[in-house]
């Protein structure tokens, strides 16, 4: 099975993998731990566009241009905000939500939360089948949405930061260097 999203912690390997059964058990959210995460995730998003808005020229960069097997890689922090607000329909479509990218990212995440809590089974974490055989649920979902803003939030800062300076850029996530 497919346990992408799940991640544990320790003081030590062998501690944290022994966390794993117990983070992999495909179990319903708790009303609290829905709204923590949602929460989470919600000021995850202000946060990467408080990142995005502090950059002083949203359209320079210093990075070399690269390319993956997912097509080039975003440089500028209007592509890494773009990028990273458009998986918004992505992911809740996943779950099986039909929402847009309209609007800011917090917006647009915002309103898959709203369409997502109108259905009556979404506490329930009910596994999906999404693309590429890949195993979904909110939990995941949710998970996914803060793994995909910081490792892009960590990428706009370093940008950045080498092109223009630290003081011009909100640290928002508290990165070092």
């Amino acid at each position: 099975m497919d346990y992408v999203g799940a991640f544990t912690r320790g003081s030590n390997r062998d501690i944290a993998i022994k966390k794993m059964q117990e983070e992999i058990k495909r179990k319903p959210l708790s009303v609290e731990e829905y709204l923590n995460l949602k929460e989470f995730v919600l000021k995850s998003a202000m946060d990467f566009y408080s990142l995005y808005l502090s950059i002083p020229d949203k359209n320079t960069n210093c990075l070399q241009f690269r390319t993956t097997f997912y097509g080039n890689v975003p440089r500028t922090a209007q592509e890494m905000y773009e990028h990273t607000k458009n998986v918004n329909a992505y992911y809740f479509g996943e779950i099986g939500i039909d929402v847009n990218n309209e609007g800011t990212i917090y917006e647009c995440r915002n309103r898959g939360f709203e369409l997502l809590e109108q259905t009556t089974e979404f506490l329930s974490n009910p596994i999906v089948v999404g693309s590429y055989d890949e195993l979904r649920s909110v939990r995941k979902m949710l998970r996914r949405f803060l793994w995909h803003d910081r490792i892009h939030a960590k990428a706009m800062y370093r940008m950045a930061i080498r092109t223009f300076s630290k003081n011009d850029v909100n640290n928002t996530f508290g990165f070092l260097g």
